[in-house]
Parts: structure tokens; C-alpha cells; sequence
């Protein structure tokens, strides 16, 4: 299973982008998809996730910006970013999580320009 992300890009601030993340092969009993990122010369963090029951959670530096979406049907999630800053500039990656463990996808460059 591989998971291919894309939809990043440069885009100007308070500019919006959507990000999408599709599997190829077979997965299931997803538990988790999720969205993390990693700015230059920091660690990866966690941004936002939706369960298999479609609870959705943020990290606070973009709850009411971001909107995390899926389709458990097709196996895919996206992220619809809005009102970006300078501090969402990142390589960002989306994740699922099943009983098997978890999945990366190799992720999508963001940047945020001024």
C-alpha cells in the first residue's frame, strides 16, 4: 500500500490551498487518517486527523483554518487549508492508521509567502 499525496504548493498569505492524499493497493480497517507536517529544522507534528467514526480533531495552531475530510469508501483524505501564515510553510504528509500499523505518504511541499 502507498499512499501519494499532493496539492501543495506557493501560495501568498491568507491564500488558501487543499491538499489530498489517495492509497494505491489494498488497506482496510482504517482506523485513523491523518495529516502531519515538518517545517524546516523541526520536528514532525501532528495537524489534524479524522477516525473511522468521523471524529475529527486539530492541532490548535490551525483549528478553525484547516478542515480535514475523507472518504472511507476511497481511501482518501484531504485538507482544506485556509487563511495560511508564514508559520504553515512545511512539507506536509498524510498517514493512515489500521490494524496493521501505519501507513506514510512522502509527502507535499507548502509554502507560504509574504
Amino acid at each position: 500500500v502507498q499512499l501519494q499525496a499532493s496539492g501543495g504548493g506557493l501560495v501568498q498569505a491568507g491564500g488558501s490551498l487543499r491538499l489530498s492524499c489517495v492509497s494505491s493497493g489494498r488497506i482496510s480497517g482504517i482506523k485513523v487518517m491523518g495529516w502531519y507536517r515538518q517545517a524546516a529544522g523541526k520536528q514532525r507534528e501532528w495537524v489534524a486527523s479524522v477516525t473511522a467514526g468521523r471524529h475529527k480533531r486539530y492541532a490548535d495552531s490551525v483549528k478553525d483554518r484547516f478542515i480535514i475530510s475523507a472518504d472511507n469508501v476511497k481511501k482518501t483524505v484531504s485538507l482544506q487549508m485556509n487563511n495560511l501564515t508564514l508559520e504553515d510553510t512545511a512539507v506536509y504528509y498524510c498517514k493512515f492508521t489500521s490494524a496493521w500499523g501505519d501507513v506514510w505518504g512522502q509527502g507535499t511541499q507548502v509554502t507560504v509567502s509574504s
